[in-house]
């Protein structure tokens, strides 16, 4: 093939060669590849209701009226079978409101569709669990004497931690001296929680400011260690408060609304 290519003129020699690199192209560009396409999803205040349900459901002893609200904050992707190609990443490389990720950071590699809705719906479940210890611990309310239960329909994984703990805080205690935690304000946020009340990260927050911001949120709750991935698309309007635990969490918001200490900032 070279000493052939040899002979002919430079035109025809680029002509030839541009024949199987154009039937590359074409064949990568309607390939599926290893991406998901996420964009900002719903929010729900953790202290309302969500499709006519309440979200936080307390007995064993009594509980408070709240104002204000507490978002819980989701992005929506492209499924793990959907079929994501060339056209569909460049499409969305450069919007700011849409995010291009590997397929294996959203979903775990080599499970089934089915596996991966069982595997999100018990993360959620864990997560549930796991913020209602952190709460009653941090109140020091025995769980043997108060039941919470945690009701968010279609939404799976473990990324309202942190709000589920803070909303079932509100509804027992509020602020500790007899107002609200969110002091009337509508404050959004994300972040795991483990039992100890430790916060963690979770991904995807330049897209949930995006969701706060939509929904009426004037402040973010964050990972701290998600405090630059946050900063570097936020929305206009919208104060972000780093946290690292459920106490610090409580205590930032309580400082919010007395006016009394400091809040933190990213």
């Amino acid at each position: 093939m070279l000493s052939r290519l040899s002979r002919l003129s430079r035109p025809a020699a680029v002509a030839v060669c541009a024949v199987p690199v154009v039937g590359l192209l074409a064949t990568v560009a309607f390939a599926p590849l290893p991406f998901t396409i996420a964009q900002p999803g719903m929010t729900a205040n953790v202290l309302g209701e969500n499709k006519g349900e309440p979200v936080i459901t307390i007995s064993g002893t009594q509980s408070r009226r709240t104002t204000g609200e507490l978002r819980m904050t989701t992005i929506v992707a492209t499924g793990p079978d959907a079929d994501v190609d060339l056209g569909d990443v460049l499409d969305n490389w450069f919007r700011t409101d849409r995010a291009v990720m590997p397929r294996d950071a959203v979903y775990p590699s080599g499970e089934s569709v089915k596996e991966i809705e069982e595997y999100n719906a018990a993360e959620m479940k864990e997560s549930q669990d796991t913020a209602t210890e952190a709460a009653l611990a941090y109140l020091g309310e025995d769980a043997d004497d108060v039941k919470v239960t945690l009701r968010l329909a279609d939404v799976g994984g473990p990324s309202a931690g942190l709000l589920f703990s803070l909303g079932i805080v509100d509804k027992l205690d509020g602020d500790g001296s007899g107002g609200d935690l969110t002091g009337g304000r509508v404050i959004a946020g994300t972040g795991t929680i483990d039992g100890s009340g430790k916060v963690g990260a979770v991904g995807g927050v330049p897209l949930k400011t995006q969701a706060a911001r939509r929904d009426g949120a004037t402040i973010f709750l964050v990972p701290k260690a998600e405090c630059a991935d946050a900063k570097a698309e936020l929305p206009k309007g919208l104060r972000l408060i780093p946290v690292t635990t459920l106490k610090n969490a409580v205590s930032s918001l309580v400082a919010l609304e007395t006016g009394k200490g400091s809040v933190p900032s990213c």
